[in-house]
């Protein structure tokens, strides 16, 4: 079997050295859709090196800084076809707010090791600690690999939220540009689902995809601007579930609840593709804030 759970689950934490600086956050926030108007203050704050208010840094950059996403294939007892992966979902826990640059040490490891029948869900917990060792942020990512499930394993938890009650506080569109997944893959990710025709074929799809983690930056950037007047160190953390394929080029309709339990202070989020009936891209998604 391609999953050695056993080998996976007892491999030692790895310790990553990360470094970034301001020309990394602003091409992450570039390839998230920054910088429209080019001319608009607020979006200058994300792309503009020396803005009057400093720079911006949304805390999913740390997910991206850490570049740790799917490290899980490079362990042992890993021996996996990239076409069967997908990124299943996220979650971040942001303890202080990042730095436009620094030094830092991503610690990684898998915590569990699901067995969902046709599928196997491999999920992988990263702490992403400043040059002191205090922590920054928490990252879980659950990585679905398709046809490796039936290993006789534990299923987990499902993941789902309870669905927000009445209509959303409010339902805006958000337009992508058709090749916002190339320039999404220089922040590190070279995934060829997302650039190479034949590769997205190959996986069952028309044309390459855009990442999960640029669909749901996007969304986190778009809420933050709307409903927390940009203050990216306001955010506490955010977690989704990607529910549904994204094409690049395609709108994101976002609909957004606020939160009414004072224990996960925030924001209830959906988003949906516009042109596909409303197809579910995010769902069991939230962004909670301090």
């Amino acid at each position: 079997m391609p999953i050695d759970v056993h080998a996976l689950l007892a491999a030692p934490p790895v310790r990553t050295d990360v470094v970034w600086d301001d020309r990394d956050v602003r091409l992450y926030h570039l390839a998230l859709g920054a910088g429209v108007p080019e001319t608009d203050p607020d979006e200058l704050r994300y792309v503009y090196e020396r803005h009057p208010r400093g720079l911006k840094v949304l805390p999913l950059f740390g997910v991206v800084a850490a570049g740790v996403g799917f490290q899980v294939f490079d362990r042992p007892g890993v021996d996996i076809d990239l076409a069967r992966v997908l990124h299943g979902g996220q979650e971040v826990t942001v303890h202080r707010p990042l730095p436009p640059a620094a030094k830092a040490t991503a610690v990684t490891r898998v915590t569990d090791v699901h067995d969902k029948g046709m599928a196997a869900v491999i999920v992988q917990e990263s702490a992403l600690l400043d040059e002191t060792g205090e922590p920054l942020l928490t990252q879980r990512n659950h990585v679905f690999v398709r046809g490796e499930g039936g290993f006789g394993g534990d299923r987990g938890p499902s993941g789902r939220m309870p669905d927000p009650d009445g209509e959303p506080e409010r339902v805006f569109e958000l337009p992508t540009l058709p090749q916002q997944a190339l320039l999404y893959r220089l922040t590190g990710d070279w995934n060829p689902l997302h650039a190479d025709p034949d590769a997205a074929r190959a996986a069952g799809y028309d044309r390459p995809v855009l990442h999960g983690l640029c669909t749901f930056g996007a969304v986190v950037k778009a809420v933050t601007d709307r409903f927390l007047g940009g203050d990216t160190s306001a955010i506490a953390g955010c977690r989704t579930r990607f529910a549904g394929v994204f094409l690049p080029g395609e709108t994101l309709r976002i609909s957004v609840w606020t939160d009414p339990d004072p224990a996960t202070r925030g924001y209830r989020l959906r988003a949906t593709a516009a042109e596909r009936g409303d197809a579910p891209v995010l769902t069991d998604a939230a962004l909670t804030v301090r």
